[in-house]
């Protein structure tokens, strides 16, 4: 095999195709690369059993064939090399490198160790527009659970039915959701249980254009420009988080999300010991108090001008938790709902239809 291909085109199909590579296995194929050339288009594939990615590239191929390399090792070198034309070079079972001054010679795997791209039947699909998937999983990223054990509330769950779709993630302790609206209505409802990291993978590889997720019995393949990628269901019932979202409040505040954000911050210097930061709504004096305590360094307060309706009301909440909601939403105002201090203390951002909902913490 012997082909030239730009660096920075090398560089961005290494940079898709790395992700599926495992960092640490006995197996080489599972941490290496396989580049195979076909009229004119170079396919990089790399699948570590539980995610596979394939993309294409052109290039400038005078010899057919098909290599695999160690992926960590291979991609370090193509990062360092000048900007110009790479020439790749196989002999015997060693890969040669060229691009200008420089010259690497690497040992190559044997390609027949690699497992084949997932054959996906593409029972069920739905294509969406990049910058909402974006938008989406940014949104509510940062509330998928890392606890293995509960496999179900790792994943990110996608639900589109009419002109609407909704992604939702909770870890129990707090929840997000987003809802938008479609161009063009489904013909058919269209759900999906998508492991959060694959979908923060996706969203890092994916510039303009289309994204088309489709599904088979165990397995989903995004597909976005020359690249596919596939990873497994998580199978299991997710929560009907429609149930855990409060019909009422007791009191309902609207305040400047950016002064809230600035506040929590300053606040919570001083919630060394005890994550929680308690709110405390005045209704008559249209005020939000923030305070935190540590019983070795202090205590701090802040006060904050809200337009509040209901009655008087506390709840204590983790700061962290708070910092993470507040801060994907881009809206100027937010509005807080509570019920009391034994229940979840909800934030809305109407004008980009999100809600974070966030479990409450013992008030001392």
């Amino acid at each position: 095999m012997q082909i030239s291909i730009a660096k920075s085109e090398l560089s961005a199909a290494l940079a898709r195709v790395i992700h599926a590579t495992a960092s640490r296995s006995s197996v080489p194929a599972l941490s290496g690369i396989l580049i195979s050339c076909k009229e004119g288009v170079i396919t990089f594939f790399a699948s570590d059993l539980e995610t596979s990615i394939k993309t294409q590239v052109e290039g400038l191929i005078t010899e057919l064939g098909t290599i695999a390399v160690p992926g960590k090792i291979f991609s370090d070198i193509v990062r360092s090399l000048p900007e110009s034309a790479v020439n790749l070079t196989l002999e015997n079972d060693q890969l040669n490198i060229d691009a200008q001054q420089s010259h690497f010679t690497i040992r190559t795997l044997n390609p027949d160790d690699f497992v084949r791209f997932p054959e996906v039947s593409e029972n069920q699909q739905i294509t969406l527009p990049s910058e909402l998937i974006k938008t989406m999983v940014r949104k509510v990223g940062r509330a998928v659970s890392k606890d293995e054990t509960r496999a179900v509330l790792t994943g990110i769950y996608l639900a589109a039915e009419g002109d609407e779709v909704k992604m939702v993630a909770t870890d129990i302790y707090r929840l997000a959701l987003i809802t938008q609206k479609l161009e063009t209505a489904l013909e058919e409802p269209f759900t999906v249980l998508v492991p959060g990291q694959a979908f923060e993978e996706v969203v890092k590889m994916i510039d303009e254009g289309p994204v088309t997720i489709a599904l088979s019995q165990n397995q989903i393949l995004f597909s976005f420009g020359q690249t596919q990628f596939v990873t497994r269901k998580i199978e299991g019932n997710y929560p009907n988080f429609s149930q855990l979202l409060p019909k009422e409040w007791a009191v309902q505040a609207t305040i400047a999300q950016t002064e809230l954000f600035e506040a929590v911050k300053r606040v919570s210097l001083l919630a060394v010991t005890n994550a929680a930061v308690k709110f405390s709504i005045s209704v008559e004096d249209q005020d939000l108090t923030l305070a935190s305590q540590s019983l070795d360094l202090g205590s701090a307060v802040e006060h904050v001008m809200i337009k509040a309706e209901g009655s008087d009301q506390e709840i204590a909440i983790n700061y962290s938790f708070l910092l993470d909601g507040l801060s994907v939403i881009e809206s100027e105002f937010i509005t807080i709902e509570i019920q009391d201090s034994m229940k979840p203390g909800i934030i809305r951002a109407a004008e980009e239809d999100f809600l974070y909902l966030v479990m409450p913490m013992r008030i001392n």
